[in-house]
């Protein structure tokens, strides 16, 4: 069974931010080796701590027996990390996406540990109607192989209802460091955070938003509950986010003002909310929730071809395309509100990331 260095876990204990890559992909839908690794650099310099990659936004369908590229976009993205933190002397947690079956997830999580990855990230998409035992099963036997991340992914992209009993069961398992709440609703994101506290784990088990519809809100809120008589608190330390793939200096700029307000114990101001609250407009406009998700990919990927990390915001799929109408909604948030991008961040500094 892969350990986990106490530096790295130590990282993940703070809350950092951890973009959910996309897949970069060429006109012909191949793998674009090249805009993925820069991708990867751009994340660095951004000052993340950690990247998550064969997620939701890497699109699951990389690990297809007529695609096959599980194994070489993670490689690619491990070189390219490794390589990059280490001529910038910085630290930077790799986390893979496992998704599929027992069977395919085992095989999966073997590849992410030969290639030095420090944790997998559980999707349950693949579980809808399956009983609590086989669910928490699946779980333990990952577990097994490497340290992991518990992932509540929206049911609107694929994921499946996970219960308070699921996730307290989940919170007993060894070698479970954290978990992604990610089903953009505040009954299931409340579940979790019980069941991690009742557990008494949450001093081991750290937790992550993925609910990039109220992102701000997760990670201000002290979530109190009252245990055996006792009032005991749990924090939602970073992100773990599709919308973080984007604008991402920005986030981590927005995730250090958050911790330093939380440490210094100071009070939340109105101008926060309302940042809050325009990261939700934005955020609307590039996942596009009107439409039931259909557009989240090419409109975060649009995001990045308008600054010239992406050639294209195309996905393996070539009917998966923006919504009708989202272009003009992406068009609306990014002239509304500047101060949430970085397009000058990446100017300055993309020669660099796309060089080979």
């Amino acid at each position: 069974m892969k350990g986990i260095s106490k530096e790295k876990l130590d990282l993940v204990r703070k809350g950092v931010v951890i973009p959910a890559s996309p897949l970069a992909v060429t006109a012909g839908r191949k793998f674009d080796q090249l805009r993925q690794e820069a991708l990867m650099r751009y994340y660095v310099d951004s000052g993340v701590g950690g990247v998550a990659v064969g997620m939701h936004f890497t699109q699951f369908e990389i690990s297809n027996p007529g695609i096959n590229m599980y194994e070489p976009v993670l490689s690619s993205c491990a070189r390219a990390l490794d390589d990059f933190a280490g001529k910038r002397k910085k630290t930077i947690v790799k986390i893979a996406g496992f998704n599929g079956t027992t069977e395919n997830a085992r095989k999966q999580a073997e590849i992410a540990v030969n290639l030095g990855y420090d944790f997998g990230i559980v999707s349950m998409g693949c579980f809808k109607g399956a009983m609590l035992q086989d669910m928490v099963h699946h779980i333990k036997e990952l577990a097994r192989i490497i340290p992991l991340f518990g992932f509540y992914l929206l049911t609107g992209v694929g994921g499946v209802v996970l219960p308070y009993r699921f996730w307290r069961e989940i919170a007993e398992i060894d070698n479970v460091y954290g978990i992604k709440i990610a089903p953009f609703n505040r009954y299931f994101t409340l579940d979790v955070c019980r069941a991690v506290v009742d557990a008494g784990k949450e001093d081991v088990i750290t937790l992550y938003t993925g609910n990039d519809e109220s992102i701000v809100h997760d990670l201000i809120t002290p979530f109190r509950f009252v245990v055996n008589g006792k009032e005991k608190t749990v924090r939602i330390k970073g992100g773990i986010l599709g919308f973080w793939a984007c604008w991402t200096s920005k986030a981590v700029e927005l995730l250090n003002e958050i911790h330093r307000l939380v440490d210094e114990n100071q009070s939340i101001s109105p101008e926060l909310l309302t940042l809050a609250a325009q990261l939700t407009d934005a955020n609307a406009a590039l996942f596009d929730p009107i439409h039931d998700y259909a557009g989240s990919i090419p409109g975060v990927n649009e995001i990045l071809r308008r600054q010239g990390i992406m050639e294209n915001n195309y996905t393996l799929k070539y009917d998966e395309v923006l919504s009708p109408g989202q272009l003009e909604e992406i068009d609306r948030v990014t002239k509304a509100y500047p101060h949430l991008q970085d397009d000058a961040f990446v100017a300055k500094n993309l020669h660099e990331w796309l060089k080979a």
